[in-house]
């Protein structure tokens, strides 16, 4: 039984966030410790990501965003990213998996430069989950926060320019608006394994109050005790968004 049941079952006090965030941090060097390809690391990383998600649909986790692919990542070995975009379509060929699971799919970042094919079974996974009420997962696929940023700056300019926006009148929840997680909360908690400490532009806007868990455990060797683990970490912070209490 995990901790959180566990925990729960003593009716100890466990605060799950609505909104938790992963930097999926760790797969190359996975499959380096092994001798194995990179892509081993990611297809491994694939398998450790659904692991998770359902483990976060099972507990009561409202939202869950992954970063996936960064705008970044493009500068990596093109066998590298050929075997990432291979893994993705795989999954996404694969996402019959979560049907019945009332888990809802959404991607988010720049996805118009990916093939038609990727484009396609993207809309094709966002369409059929779209009556989940369970967990939504927003995969961040050539995601970056500054681009996001850049991104939601433009939309509104260009709505300024249409006469649709006072600048002088614009708001915070204007800009949350205009961003790619529009409509949804803030992330509670984002999660870094991998042993590094930054946030690698990662939700930017969003994150201003997040609570932060890093743990040195690769994320193909990430389970749900991890989760467990950043939760009661979470459950025990006095969360107070700048007020003195």
């Amino acid at each position: 039984m995990s901790l959180f049941f566990r925990r729960k079952k003593q009716s100890d006090a466990v605060t799950v966030p609505q909104h938790i965030a992963i930097i999926m941090d760790g797969n190359g060097r996975w499959a380096k410790r092994r001798g194995l390809p990179r892509t081993a690391g990611h297809s491994a990383g694939a398998s450790t990501f659904k692991t998770i998600a359902r483990y976060c649909n099972k507990i009561g986790v409202k939202y869950l965003t992954v970063y996936a692919f960064s705008t970044e990542n493009w500068k990596r070995p093109k066998a590298e990213v050929d075997g990432i975009m291979n893994i993705l379509r795989d999954y996404l060929l694969d996402t019959d998996s979560f049907k019945g699971e009332n888990i809802r799919l959404h991607f988010i970042g720049d996805t118009s430069v990916l093939s038609d094919e990727l484009k396609d079974l993207i809309a094709k996974s966002e369409q059929d989950s779209a009556d989940a009420t369970g967990l939504w997962v927003n995969i961040a696929l050539n995601y970056g926060g500054r681009d996001e940023i850049l991104h939601a700056v433009r939309a509104i300019a260009r709505d300024a320019c249409d006469g649709k926006v006072n600048i002088d009148s614009l708001t915070e929840q204007d800009i949350s608006d205009a961003m790619f997680t529009a409509g949804m909360p803030d992330p509670d908690l984002i999660i870094r394994p991998g042993g590094e400490h930054r946030i690698s532009n990662y939700l930017i806007w969003q994150s201003a109050y997040a609570e932060y868990w890093f743990t040195d455990r690769l994320w193909p060797d990430f389970k749900t005790d991890d989760i467990d683990a950043a939760i009661e970490s979470y459950s025990h912070r006095d969360r107070r968004f700048g007020n003195a209490k």
